[in-house]
């Protein structure tokens, strides 16, 4: 099926805004500049994370807002309400109002992009520029600060572990939770525990059972039946073999205590449900005197019926000292009863964790193959929110800056590109921000470039082995989305090519800073402007 041209939630269309937007409007319009052409850009300032680089995301619901803006009636008759003095021509005037002679050029979704640079050129009518500012900056913050969380803690483990995105009950409502599982899996994540977002974004969904299952139950006797279907479709007494392996268990590990026998039931109740995805979580009392022995019970008496058990999940405790030791015991097992069962059994660790506590991890060393990662993830808590900034930067092709005190919030005047240099091994070395009406950048040209620095402007040369044109035009006026909508799987796939590029400025804990450049040609009409 084709891609939807609404946006994924319906509460994003023009009316979606700060009333200062419409007060602008009202005022361009009043004063015969409604269809000035204006050039916006959309970017931020600073990494986020206290880091070296950022994933951009969000150019899908950037394109579905484009593609269906339009002001409807009940939206026209609140205008009047709270601007009663304009006059009737205005509001008929928005009645009409789309996107149909705007231009948008974007960065590809999932590249890694920096400060200053322009994620998004939007080009057209003032009043049409004005009134996307807001909602544009609401659909690029939060998914490319999300992104670029999702992609941090995936660049901390590693592409040999598993990452499930489990945030929605912590999300700020339903909107931040589809998001977040939609944007953590351009990141690097593998699942997520949201079903809509499995049945809206075809990503796969993960999940088990929790605390409550296990405490749900009280002793084998209650449990509904004491039978299971093997592989071959015979039903054998599942709770009479449940208990011999869990003797066989106990005496080969000579355990201290008998472990539960309410988790035992829940364990089997589950295992009879789900007998060939049986993964347990095994913290609810005890997990290495009850939770991890229970589940070696289990998992024995499926691996007799021709099932294999998948592994259990850790939720409290010291994950790493936990994961060591119920890892010990599953080789133990195997050794003591001369079987290979839980060599390969998935240990899967929840808890509160964030990208320090992996790289906690990652140092004291683990067993765990698999993360469920929540809040952390989802609320973005080691930073709130990424700052993208959205300016005019030319109105009727003549650039304009803004100016500021601080050096950084100086905004690059004109329409502008965006190319990125490689070196001779692939790795790129820089960008370059370009006038549109300048030459492209070449390959092997010597090239006299001004470096963005905290110190300020610096000269540097430099020399591309292969260039890069990073903008393209996504949105044209009249013709609509020039390649369609961007696919989750091939801003996935970006992403994760360009984390491999980017690895010395990806680094979470001593990153490179990456070098952004503009020519010669930008940074004199920034100077020429500067003096006026």
């Amino acid at each position: 099926s084709g891609p939807q041209i609404n946006p994924s939630n319906n509460l994003v269309c023009p009316l979606l805004t700060d009333m200062y937007q419409i007060s602008m409007s009202y005022a361009y319009w009043k004063g015969g500049r409604s269809n000035d052409d204006a050039v916006f850009d959309l970017f931020f300032r600073k990494c986020p994370f206290k880091g070296e680089y950022c994933v951009f995301a969000g150019l899908d619901e950037v394109m579905k807002l484009v593609t269906s803006f339009k002001f409807s009636t009940s939206d026209i008759d609140y205008l009047k309400t709270i601007i009663p003095h304009a006059e009737p021509e205005f509001f008929e005037y928005l009645l009409q109002l789309d996107c149909s002679k705007t231009r948008i050029y974007a960065i590809r979704e999932g590249t890694i992009v920096f400060p200053r640079e322009p994620l998004l050129r939007i080009e057209g009518p003032l009043v049409v520029g004005q009134l996307l500012e807001t909602p544009l900056l609401n659909l690029i913050n939060f998914p490319s600060l999300l992104t670029t969380n999702a992609a941090r803690m995936r660049r901390v483990v590693g592409d040999n572990k598993t990452l499930m995105e489990f945030g929605l009950r912590r999300a700020q409502g339903p909107d931040g939770a589809l998001s977040a599982s939609r944007y953590a899996m351009i990141g690097g994540f593998n699942a997520t525990s949201n079903v809509l977002a499995g049945k809206l974004f075809d990503v796969p969904v993960r999940g088990t059972h929790a605390h409550a299952y296990v405490m749900a139950h009280k002793s084998m006797k209650e449990l509904h039946s004491k039978l299971i279907r093997t592989c071959t479709g015979e039903e054998v007494d599942f709770i009479s073999l449940v208990i011999e392996k869990s003797c066989l268990v106990q005496e080969a590990l000579e355990l201290v205590g008998v472990p539960r026998e309410s988790e035992l039931a829940a364990f089997v109740s589950y295992a009879q449900a789900f007998p060939s995805s049986f993964l347990a979580l095994v913290d609810t009392f005890d997990t290495l005197r009850s939770g991890v022995p229970n589940y070696l019970s289990v998992g024995l008496a499926l691996h007799s019926l021709g099932y294999k058990p998948v592994g259990i999940r850790l939720d409290s405790g010291d994950l790493g000292v936990l994961s060591t030791a119920a890892r010990e015991l599953f080789k133990r097992c195997d050794a003591l009863i001369g079987v290979s069962v839980f060599e390969k059994t998935i240990i899967t660790a929840s808890d509160d964790i964030n990208e320090k506590r992996l790289l906690d991890l990652a140092t004291q060393g683990h067993e765990i193959d698999s993360f469920g990662i929540g809040t952390n993830l989802v609320t973005c808590q080691a930073q709130p929110a990424l700052g993208c900034v959205y300016k005019l930067v030319e109105i009727n092709k003549e650039p304009r800056i803004k100016l500021s005190n601080d050096s950084g919030k100086v905004v690059t005047p004109g329409s502008k590109v965006v190319y990125r240099m490689y070196d001779e091994m692939g790795c790129p070395i820089g960008d370059v921000l370009k006038c549109v009406e300048e030459p492209p950048l070449l390959p092997d040209v010597p090239l006299d470039l001004r470096l963005f620095s905290k110190t300020g402007i610096i000269v540097e040369h430099q020399v591309a082995r292969r260039v890069e044109l990073l903008m393209y035009l996504a949105w044209d006026a009249g013709a609509g989305a020039v390649e369609g909508y961007p696919c989750l799987s091939e801003s996935t796939s970006r992403c994760k090519d360009q984390m491999t590029q980017m690895i010395p400025h990806t680094d979470p804990l001593s990153p490179v800073p990456y070098k952004v450049y503009m020519s010669v040609l930008l940074h004199e009409m920034m100077l020429a402007l500067q003096k006026e």
